[in-house]
């Protein structure tokens, strides 16, 4: 009897990592998806407006309301709700967790419709702020205002459109939320590519873009909603006991998405003191290392919150820190590739990329430098993404910011020693250290905590990695001609010769790991 418990104990544990494995799945198939076709839309921007005054105006235009998207909806919002409704979906009734989400949906919806009426009403001096250089061009100033005017409201249904996207994730459903980004680049390729003609200027078109992304994004979660029967229904009530918790998780949680805005804020100052072109090499480089951390690490940051919150609601101890064993094996096992290659093949990425037009062999280079101290930080950028939900799911968010705060002074520091010897590479390595210093920190306090326990395994995990990723260099090693190859030769032949060395890098890999006994299934199994 007591072996037929254990087995159905263990089935459901087995279950349990596959939806997880599952559920990332999708989250990173449609990131993918929605990473490649944002970079389908830079090149639509780049031949439709290229870099006049109209596509200053319309970037700082649609800058506004996602660095508030950023803050408010897939930050702090989605930390602070996500955990607090889980509570509700396991201890509750399913009355009291549509009246959770109709007075989280009429308070967060009169709040966000205040702040557009505000942003449309005073977008001038909004533009003004976030691009003071454009008070010397009053054409491109007024223009920034017409288009911020349209592209305000996008801030309105993208937040309910996370709303509507943590709900959904709570019930484990992953795939509209999302998808939903993927209708964004749609809207902006079609409005550049088809629409513009029908407007007397033809940049007005990404305005009305924006807009009706924002609009459509939010429509395509409600016939799911409708399934699970949970389309809210507004209603205000700032006093509800969970609004109320809501909004008291809500508070650090957004200084602490705030402290990373700040860090990119900071490097940007200080790299703007440094050469011409600093600033740009940054920014390539960083690209390229978003790739990794958005397609993998936020996916499984995002599939893991609301399963540790519903551990956590229903006192499951030894299956929250399993969860987070498997989050962080996941990330360890694609992270660390993913670093050794963006390191190794970095200027072969960038030349296939980038080089082209403006870009000269030197910017090609000095991206080199920073990508190489970038690729450093991959796997803490990672373990920060899969960490942090160990924190907010037990609706701790204080924590993650005293954690967050002690990083950013960390970055500070090591900007100003690193700056001088190493230029703009040195604010790319510090922001690598300071992010390792976060992970360990975050991973020091849940073992210290007792939240986290690791399971056995893990030396003999490590050394399966590792040993896999050097069997991986040695191909790309053998594989990859000279850095002169790739700054001479012609589109086609570089992205030929970069997807046979990512193919054999990747097929090495796995190939490896397989040697070594990895099977998939024994992964779901935490048998690695």
């Amino acid at each position: 009897m007591t072996q037929d418990k254990d087995d159905s104990s263990e089935h459901r544990q087995n279950n349990q990592k596959g939806s997880l494995l599952k559920s990332t799945g999708i989250v990173s198939l449609f990131t993918l998806c929605s990473r490649i076709l944002g970079l389908v839309r830079d090149v639509v921007f780049a031949s439709f407006i290229g870099a006049s005054a109209g596509a200053d105006a319309f970037l700082v235009a649609f800058k506004i309301p996602n660095f508030m998207r950023r803050l408010f909806a897939e930050g702090a919002f989605a930390q602070a709700f996500v955990p607090v409704l889980s509570e509700y979906k396991v201890q509750r009734s399913h009355e009291q967790v549509r009246a959770l989400i109709d007075r989280a949906a009429g308070c967060l919806g009169v709040t966000l419709a205040t702040l557009t009426v505000f942003g449309c009403l005073f977008a001038p001096w909004l533009a003004m702020a976030f691009a003071p250089g454009f008070i010397q061009f009053e054409d491109k100033l007024i223009l920034a205002g017409e288009l911020l005017r349209l592209t305000f409201p996008y801030l309105f249904f993208i937040s309910l459109t996370a709303l509507a996207g943590s709900i959904l994730n709570t019930y484990n459903h992953f795939a509209m939320p999302a998808f939903a980004p993927i209708l964004l680049n749609l809207c902006l390729i079609s409005a550049a590519t088809w629409f513009s003609r029908y407007f007397d200027r033809p940049i007005m078109a990404l305005g009305w873009g924006v807009l009706v992304a924002g609009l459509l994004q939010l429509m395509a979660q409600l016939p799911v909603l409708m399934r699970y029967q949970l389309v809210p229904r507004p209603k205000i009530d700032f006093k509800d006991p969970g609004v109320k918790r809501i909004l008291l998780l809500m508070a650090p949680a957004i200084f602490g998405v705030s402290v990373s805005q700040i860090n990119l804020f900071l490097d940007t100052v200080l790299a703007s003191f440094l050469e011409t072109g600093s600033v740009s090499w940054l920014y390539y480089s960083d690209r390229l290392v978003e790739l990794p951390l958005g397609v993998f690490g936020i996916a499984i940051g995002t599939a893991i919150l609301p399963s540790l919150s519903r551990s956590f609601a229903a006192s499951k101890e030894n299956k929250f820190s399993e969860t987070l064993d498997w989050a962080m094996r996941s990330v360890i096992l694609i992270g660390m590739p993913a670093a050794v290659a963006l390191f190794y093949l970095g200027p072969a990425v960038i030349a296939t990329l980038f080089q082209y037009g403006e870009f000269s062999d030197r910017d090609v280079l000095k991206t080199t430098q920073s990508l190489y101290a970038y690729s450093l930080g991959v796997l803490s950028f990672m373990l920060i993404k899969v960490l942090a939900p160990g924190y907010f799911a037990r609706q701790d968010t204080k924590t993650p910011v005293k954690i967050g705060i002690k990083a950013m002074v960390a970055n500070m520091i090591f900007n100003l020693i690193l700056i001088w010897p190493l230029a703009h590479a040195g604010l790319a390595l510090a922001t690598a250290l300071s992010a390792l210093m976060n992970a360990m920190l975050l991973l020091s306090g849940l073992v210290r905590q007792g939240v986290y326990r690791p399971t056995a395994g893990w030396i003999r995990f490590w050394l399966k990695v590792i040993a896999a990723s050097a069997m991986m260099l040695i191909v790309l090693v053998l594989l990859n001609p000279q850095q002169g190859f790739w700054l001479e030769q012609t589109l086609w032949v570089r992205v030929g010769w970069l997807s046979m060395l990512v193919v054999a890098g990747l097929g090495s890999y796995i190939a490896m790991l397989y040697a070594m006994g990895f099977r998939v299934r024994q992964f779901t199994q935490h048998s690695l």
